[in-house]
């Protein structure tokens, strides 16, 4: 009976070192690739909201809601095809697939510096939504294929740190390109030679990602025989508890009430994500008017910069919190109501530092319950299910993306302060975290 004791321990203890090693080389390897690749997606995106104070406003001749709409309406070409797009990754493999996206989404974003018009930066933003359609969705079902649920949060925030890296280092580089093209070229505007230089990247990076991207465990030859038979065990065997206890068809998941629930409560945290993100500059550009402070296009970059290196920290500690835990609804809904209420309070304080401060909770907020939302799907969806299920709820969140930068700029155009616009995008996020908490009979797959 004792040396039975010995040998279940042992094994246990032989079993523990092996998830350790191999979770340990599937981060190194996978994650840093696909966090740059999303932090060059998201800057791509964004990158509009430093165009827009730094001359292009001016130049086009956009008023607040037709810069709106630009930022926007990426999101009807993004949206109308996620989840085909989606089903395509996982029909035909994601290192083919997210290279083909990342290729053409690089060659648009670079185009866009040459727009002559509101016309027609609408076109390019709409067609930019087009070639972007299913990368995020797409990584999110990815990460299905590689991470255990027990520590997929902490996998999704590592993700997910591209954005507050984004903006942490894109938003200042974006200023600082948008210095340079000002003094190396007399005839083209600074905010052009940005927008071109930052399409560039996605464009390489398709290239390194057919190189260096292996579409399931039991094709990653950077594992020895044993770590790949024990992940893509591990894998099948969350994949079919999951399958067995829910049985969704790809049409039972796009009609799942609980899908549209989940999809409106990210739907909250994308709203005040692009809202935060592309009005931002604009808001601290404002100070000066509002304060009697004056910023440069670079101190702008960099003001912006500070809410989300707070929000990075918050997003890994948070996140690892909840895979400690496996506690997901509260994970979420806490955040949102954080958010939701500081965007509320920094519309009435008296000095830039305070409502910066008040900003930094907001994007923390944010940053906090995006990653800890997206284990919530993946409880009870699998397969081509969770495939199109995941890009479902995505569609319906990220159309948020829309709706927030265009009503934003309609209220502000309106009323003629921003203070409409931001208690539109607390009551969003609060609402979701309510949503959220609704759900929380919701409980992670172990």
């Amino acid at each position: 009976m004792s040396s039975q004791r010995t040998s279940d321990k042992s094994g246990s203890h032989f079993e523990s070192a092996l998830e350790k090693r191999v979770l340990r080389k599937v981060m190194r390897r996978v994650i840093p690739l696909i966090a740059i690749m999303y932090f060059v997606n998201y800057l791509d995106r964004t990158n509009i909201g430093i165009a827009g104070p730094a001359g292009m406003n001016d130049e086009l001749g956009l008023s607040a809601s037709q810069f709106g709409f630009a930022a926007g309406i990426f999101f009807f070409g993004y949206l109308l095809l996620e989840v085909p797009s989606n089903l395509a990754l996982h029909r035909f493999g994601a290192r083919r697939w997210l290279a083909r996206i990342l290729i053409s989404w690089g060659v648009v974003a670079s185009l866009m510096a040459f727009v002559s018009s509101p016309f027609w930066l609408y076109v390019a933003r709409f067609f930019l939504g087009v070639a972007e359609a299913g990368f995020f969705p797409g990584i999110i079902l990815y990460l299905t294929y590689w991470f255990p649920v027990s520590v997929r949060a902490r996998a999704t925030a590592l993700f997910f740190l591209a954005i507050p890296m984004s903006n942490v280092i894109g938003a200042p580089a974006s200023s600082l390109l948008v210095n340079l093209g000002e003094q190396l070229f007399s005839g083209w505007s600074g905010w052009r030679f940005m927008l071109f230089v930052e399409g560039l990247p996605a464009i390489v990076l398709g290239f390194v990602c057919l190189a260096f991207l292996t579409d399931r465990p039991q094709d990653a030859a950077w594992l020895d025989q044993q770590e790949r038979d024990w992940l893509q065990t591990r894998m099948d065997a969350e994949a079919s508890r999951t399958a067995t206890a829910h049985h969704h068809s790809v049409r039972s998941s796009l009609s799942n009430p609980r899908v549209w629930a989940l999809g409106f409560v990210y739907f909250g945290g994308v709203y005040g994500l692009y809202a935060v993100g592309f009005f931002l500059p604009t808001i601290i550009k404002g100070f000066s008017q509002q304060f009697g402070t004056e910023f440069s296009i670079v101190e702008v970059g960099l003001i912006t910069a500070i809410p989300y290196v707070f929000g990075a920290v918050a997003m890994f500690l948070w996140s690892r919190h909840g895979d400690l835990t496996g506690e997901r609804v509260w994970h979420v809904a806490i955040p949102l109501f954080v958010g939701g209420v500081s965007i509320a309070v920094a519309l009435y304080l008296s000095t830039p530092l305070a409502t910066m401060v008040a900003v930094t909770f907001a994007c923390m907020g944010i940053c906090c319950a995006l990653p800890c939302f997206w284990p919530l799907p993946q409880t009870f969806l699998t397969g081509a299910a969770a495939a199109a299920g995941i890009a479902l709820i995505n569609t319906i969140g990220n159309s948020g993306g829309f709706l927030a930068p265009y009503i934003t700029g309609v209220l502000s155009d309106f009323t003629g302060s921003s203070t409409a616009g931001m208690w539109a995008v607390g009551a969003c996020m609060v609402a979701a975290g309510v949503v959220a908490l609704l759900l929380r009979g919701l409980r992670p797959a172990r």
